[in-house]
């Protein structure tokens, strides 16, 4: 097909040639070697043309992830690590829909679990290392950590597994069923709208 002819084109591997540096400037990707610019890894070339310069010639790795960060109000997916009667500390994994190559630290505070009655959460009843949980970044906190809160209806707990081992059912905002047991556990669960 064209678009198959069109990635092969402008599929490179390194040490291969990509111009000239009288013709193209080395972006990303690649480097000039005396007259010549090559590629330095496996990727697909991308020629950016500049007003009044060289164009940038540069190399994306292929199945590269895109590089994004959480921001104050994101939403994120995130799993707990471990929990203490003051907060749930969890390792950011996705924004949005993107997952990251590398995850963040995270913490839930005790006070930005949910949005009513705060002084009566219990993190143990909220979270257990394993969930799974959407969550929105609040704030950003010092060394790569951000703080988080699951204080709306659509954010908190969306996968669990049970004391036995068997995924949880969710059963309303507060509660989860044992698929295979039937036994309740507590979770600050999160309301999944559905998607049309």
């Amino acid at each position: 097909s064209a678009l198959l002819t069109l990635l092969m084109d402008r599929l490179v591997t390194p040490g291969q040639q990509l111009g000239l540096t009288s013709e193209c400037s080395p972006g990303p990707g690649t480097y000039a070697r005396g007259t010549r610019v090559y590629a330095s890894l496996v990727g697909l070339k991308t020629l950016e043309q500049q007003p009044d310069k060289l164009p940038v010639v540069r190399v994306q790795a292929v199945g590269e992830r895109q590089l994004v960060v959480p921001e104050v109000g994101s939403v994120v997916t995130c799993t707990i690590s471990s929990v203490n009667p003051r907060f749930a500390k969890a390792d950011i994994v996705c924004v949005g829909s993107v997952p990251l190559k590398d995850s963040f630290r995270a913490m839930i505070r005790v006070q930005d679990v949910r949005a009513t009655e705060k002084d009566k959460v219990e993190i143990y009843k909220s979270f257990r290392p394993g969930d799974v949980v959407l969550a929105r970044v609040l704030s950003l906190g010092d060394a790569r950590s951000y703080f988080l809160t699951t204080a709306e209806n659509e954010l908190g707990v969306v996968y669990a597994m049970s004391v036995a081992g068997a995924p949880l059912i969710p059963l309303n905002w507060c509660e989860m069923e044992c698929e295979k047991t039937g036994a309740k556990e507590a979770r600050k669960v999160a309301k999944v709208v559905p998607t049309l």
